[in-house]
Order: C-alpha cells, then structure tokens, then sequence
C-alpha cells in the first residue's frame, strides 16, 4: 500500500510549460568573465528581461520568472563546472522538467568564436560540464546551446584557454553574441527544440 504522498509522487506529471534553463560556469570572482562561464553571463544579461532576482538556494542561484504563459526558472549551479550534473539533476527531479524543457547554456571549443548551435541531444564532446550532466541524469537527451569560444591555444594550454578572461577583440563582438543567443532562448520557450534547430543552426 502507498501512502497519498507517496501516490501523488508516482502519477505527478511533467508540466510542459516550465522549463528550465541552466548556464554553466564557475562561482567566485577569478571566473567571472572568462570563457567558461558564457552560460552565466548569457543567463545574467537574460535575466535583465525580467523584474525577478536570483535567490541563494541548494547547488545554486535560481530565479523564478513568466513570460508568454510559461513558467521559467534560471539556474547558475554553485558546484563548480565538473559537478554541474549535482545542480541540474537535484533541481530537475524537483521540478519534474520534462526533457525537452530543460536547455544547458555553455561554451564550445569545437566551434569557432561567437558561433551557436542548438541541440536536443549529443555526446559531451570533452566538456566536463556535459560529462557531469550525462552522468547524473543517466542521458544525453537534453537540450544544449553551445557557444563557440574557438581553440586558439596551443597544445596542452586548453585549461589556461578556457579559464582565461575574453580577449580584447572578443570583448567588442560578445554584446550582439550574447543578445543573438538570447533570442535564440526565448525562440526555443516559445517554439520549441526542433523549431529552434531549423531556424538558427
């Protein structure tokens, strides 16, 4: 026998208008700005669309929003890169996100700066932020917009790249990037994954 709780734990549906969309990055100030924290700073300056404010809450900062009928809630996990997976899946199952609902936001050194591409799902392609998410869900079926940081590095240098601050010439083009993968955010909320491929990829 079940209890009630216990019963409206098992037929609790997904609810197809929340969604969650996560930024990757690292917490602390000798993160902010550099290549591997795009995610955040792509969620931050999307959250300026809104007159919510993130709130301290387990493995992360979250804040709850609407827009056009849909419930949103942002998530900047505070479990450093290699544990994202921790965050997502925590808050996830808490929300019961459907899997097309929930978008990953992070940065790509298999594609050249400032290039995006929108994914339902895919391999981790050597990023630990992906590796994490893969492992603790237990599936790559997630969506995932990833921005192009390039790979100008030399070998053996690529932790020194990714954690480095933009550079100058990045910093001039990354306002309209930003804005660029912001509209294609709120494109996917409003019409969903495979529209969001056709149209921007």
């Amino acid at each position: 026998m079940f209890s009630i709780s216990q019963l409206f734990k098992r037929t609790k549906s997904t609810d197809m208008n929340k969604f969650l969309i996560v930024g990757l990055g690292n917490i602390g100030i000798d993160y902010a700005m550099t290549r591997h924290n795009i995610g955040f700073e792509i969620l931050d300056l999307m959250s300026e669309n809104f007159e919510d404010n993130y709130e301290s809450r387990r493995y992360g900062e979250i804040l709850r929003t609407k827009t056009n009928g849909k419930s949103l809630i942002f998530l900047k996990p505070n479990t450093f890169m290699n544990l994202s997976g921790k965050a997502i899946k925590y808050w996830k199952n808490k929300e019961n996100i459907h899997n097309d609902n929930l978008l990953v936001v992070l940065d790509d050194l298999n594609l050249d700066f400032g290039k995006s591409r929108f994914r339902k799902f895919g391999k981790d392609g050597g990023h630990n932020g992906l590796k994490s998410i893969n492992d603790y869900l237990g599936s790559n079926k997630y969506c995932r917009l990833r921005f192009g940081i390039g790979n100008n590095f030399k070998k053996g240098s690529q932790i020194d790249f990714v954690l480095e601050k933009w550079s100058d010439e990045e910093l001039k083009s990354l306002p309209n990037l930003i804005d660029h993968n912001i509209n294609i955010i709120f494109h996917y909320i409003k019409h969903g994954s495979e529209n969001t491929m056709n149209k921007f990829n």
